[in-house]
């Protein structure tokens, strides 16, 4: 619904969703022109990244009201790493990277600093700061995988990527966690909205700085 506080949060980071569609991260996956290097970077970068998202998302399984939140975002902490396991084991193995080497690599500082804002909003804030939080890497990863879909990819590697996020599966799970986002927020007094608000911002800006951070294949400048 167009009042609900999803679409209220949504609708505050709109032009940072503009931004995140036209980066050439995105567009390179759709027309085939990403380095696959640039890719294979990203890859490494968001497995270390879903092992920080999965400790997050069990933080907030322990702070919800309701069993079924707690079991929900559990769960999706157990998917996070499963996710990780497959989807990019397969993905590692095609890009030619030796998984063992994958894993010794080192958080870029973009991947360092989105992973411990979330820990840190989600272990200082209310469950629904830390839904916030969590909520733009579900919901943004959807839309942008809808979208890649409908405009394709010549790449295997890149249409594999695409497929998983603009499955129907991926989007039952994140509809889920929206549908929690509105349950809380009519009982948000002004003070906590608006910090779910920030949250949900900051991290939608990460969002796009992941990508940018893929693209240039980020490193520490000294």
């Amino acid at each position: 619904m167009s009042d609900s506080f999803s679409a209220e949060l949504w609708q505050g980071v709109a032009g940072v969703y503009d931004a995140i569609l036209v980066h050439p991260f995105l567009a390179g996956l759709t027309d085939g022109s990403l380095p696959h290097d640039a890719f294979a970077f990203y890859v490494v970068q968001d497995a270390i990244y879903l092992h920080g998202y999965a400790q997050a998302l069990a933080t907030v399984a322990s702070r919800a009201p309701t069993p079924s939140q707690a079991e929900m975002f559990a769960r999706h902490a157990a998917d996070a790493i499963a996710v990780e396991k497959t989807l990019h084991g397969s993905l590692l193995t095609d890009l030619g990277i030796d998984p063992e080497r994958a894993e010794q690599a080192e958080p870029a500082p973009t991947n360092l600093a989105y992973t411990s804002y979330l820990l840190a909003a989600v272990g200082n804030g209310s469950f629904a700061e830390g839904v916030g939080a969590v909520l733009p890497c579900y919901w943004i990863y959807w839309e942008v995988g809808k979208e890649l879909l409908r405009r394709g990819s010549p790449d295997p590697r890149y249409r594999q990527w695409i497929d998983m996020y603009g499955s129907e599966e991926f989007g039952a799970v994140v509809q889920a966690v929206i549908d929690v986002t509105d349950e809380i927020g009519p009982g948000l007094g002004a003070a906590e909205r608006a910090r779910v608000h920030r949250h949900f911002r900051n991290t939608s800006r990460y969002e796009w700085m992941f990508w940018d951070m893929g693209y240039r294949k980020e490193a520490w400048p000294v």
